[in-house]
């Protein structure tokens, strides 16, 4: 067993973990964290998604230990402390963009990622962030709709 420290959503965390424990399990297990969700092991579909350091990661795909002492940010830190949600998270709300809801964190972190990147993407720049993200659900349409609306542009998206 090795320590590992790093900082979650603004709080300093540690806990003993086995070398090949992936972040996702450290984050869910140790911390109780289970925004952050399992959907392949295999860093396919994207519901994994944190951001490690601002850089956005599929937690299923790294180890704990690469992120000691990085500042890593989930789902569960995006609203704000009262519960308020974020603008991204409010218009996946406001435009449907979510069904089920297993790979709704994952494409809300991916969004926050596109959005710090890129402002104002277009509609194919949109599309083409998310082909990391898999949902069984929706089709995209309206999760391209949220994208649009949170980054303050026209949510008159095409229909696939």
């Amino acid at each position: 067993m090795v320590q590992v420290r790093m900082t979650v959503n603004g709080r300093e965390v540690s806990g003993e973990v086995e070398g090949r424990t992936l972040l996702v399990t450290f984050l869910r297990e140790n911390l109780g964290m289970t925004g952050t969700h399992v959907g392949c092991d295999t860093a396919q579909c994207g519901a994994c998604v944190v951001h490690v350091d601002g850089n956005s990661v599929k937690s299923c795909n790294m180890l704990a230990l690469e992120a000691e002492g990085a500042s890593v940010a989930t789902i569960e830190g995006q609203a704000a402390a009262d519960g308020t949600l974020n603008r991204i998270q409010q218009a996946f709300q406001d435009y449907h963009g979510l069904q089920c809801g297993f790979c709704t964190p994952g494409m809300v972190m991916s969004a926050a990622a596109l959005l710090k990147e890129n402002p104002k993407p277009t509609e194919a720049e949109v599309r083409h962030y998310l082909e990391g993200n898999i949902c069984r659900c929706t089709g995209y349409h309206n999760i391209v709709r949220a994208i649009m609306a949170a980054s303050g542009q026209d949510v008159a998206v095409a229909a696939e």
